[in-house]
């Protein structure tokens, strides 16, 4: 009778821990705030990312119970290198299955179409939690440690938004944006139009960031880059603003003066002929497909229109032109003298 009453008491306890132990693995836990992570290192074994999570406020759960279900689903000794989000309202199999199948916390960082290289580095160096390998090294240091020595960096890196994990590098993420341009840089000169002025990939890189900085709205890239390859076709000057405002550096101070325009640099399209000597920014992928597949047209200037769409205004002959700029003068003088808006109710 003893033994009997003994094995049903064992029973009902083995039952209990049961009922206890389903109950946990699947009911939300406590104590984790939003935004939280964890971070598994290399060496960490389960009873230390235990540990870890204890740290970071969950306390469900006996860690036995912890571990029978890391056992039950195949995480014990499985659990991967990376940072993970402790969500508010996962349950234990939830985190833990996470950590099993290495679904780790990515984070963007997006380069800009029309940044430049002080731009995209500036903005690097808050990317967090990106790791700083590139803040001691000038720009030439950065392409030799990109193995590139020798080359302007500017228009190297293309646009795109780009994951990366805890303990990932700027330096890492820039060579992928340097290959990703490259690649697309080849894709788009292996497509260029037949009668292209362009002698090579280095001029259409140029090209499209001056294309990419005059637009106002996308649909216009191929026009303008029609203006400007016209222009080289025929020997004109650029003459683009953009050009010179790159070749002011800090000197530019929001508007670009007549002294400006007739300050030769090396960048100064209205003194000197044919493109610049680097790009002046970073093109996207459609600036490099209009620079080098411009559209058909003969127009040879744009101005803008004026009116806040970003649109232009494009036009044949010089006398068009000057027509054009005095509608677009005389539009920007009445904004400057409109009253301003009426502010929105409080």
């Amino acid at each position: 009778m003893f033994f009997v009453l003994s094995a049903l008491l064992a029973g009902a306890g083995a039952y209990a821990l049961w009922q206890r132990y389903a109950g946990f693995a699947d009911a939300p836990v406590s104590g984790i705030e939003a935004g939280e992570t964890l971070l598994v290192e290399r060496g960490d074994n389960f009873p230390h990312v235990l540990r870890k999570l204890r740290a970071a406020g969950v306390a469900d759960g006996q860690d036995v119970e912890w571990q029978l279900l890391a056992r039950q689903i195949g995480a014990a000794g499985r659990l991967q290198v990376g940072e993970y989000a402790l969500r508010p309202g996962a349950t234990p199999r939830e985190l833990l299955a996470a950590m099993r199948d290495g679904k780790i916390v990515s984070y963007r960082f997006t380069i800009v179409e029309g940044w430049n290289i002080r731009e995209l580095r500036a903005a690097l160096a808050k990317a967090a939690p990106l790791k700083q390998e590139t803040a001691q090294l000038d720009d030439a240091a950065l392409m030799k440690a990109l193995g590139h020595a020798g080359q302007h960096p500017e228009g190297r890196f293309l646009p795109e938004t780009y994951r990366y994990n805890r303990g990932d590098s700027d330096l890492g993420l820039l060579k992928r944006a340097y290959d990703d341009m490259a690649k697309a840089l080849d894709q788009a000169w292996n497509g260029r139009a037949a009668d292209t002025p362009l002698k090579n990939k280095d001029e259409a890189l140029i090209l499209a960031s001056i294309v990419e900085k005059e637009t106002g709205i996308a649909s216009e890239r191929p026009q303008i880059a029609g203006v400007f390859a016209r222009r080289l076709k025929l020997g004109m000057l650029l003459q683009t603003d953009p050009t010179v405002i790159y070749g002011m550096g800090s000197r530019y101070a929001g508007n670009i003066r007549r002294q400006d325009l007739t300050t030769d640099t090396p960048y100064n399209t209205y003194t000197r002929a044919g493109l610049p000597p680097t790009p002046i920014a970073m093109p996207g992928a459609d600036a490099l497909h209009a620079a080098t597949n411009p559209a058909p047209g003969d127009a040879l200037f744009f101005v803008a229109v004026g009116d806040g769409s970003g649109r232009h205004v494009f036009t044949r002959t010089l006398g068009e032109h000057q027509s054009a700029v005095r509608e677009y003068l005389q539009r920007y003088r009445l904004q400057q003298q409109s009253p301003p808006a009426a502010l929105p109710p409080q």
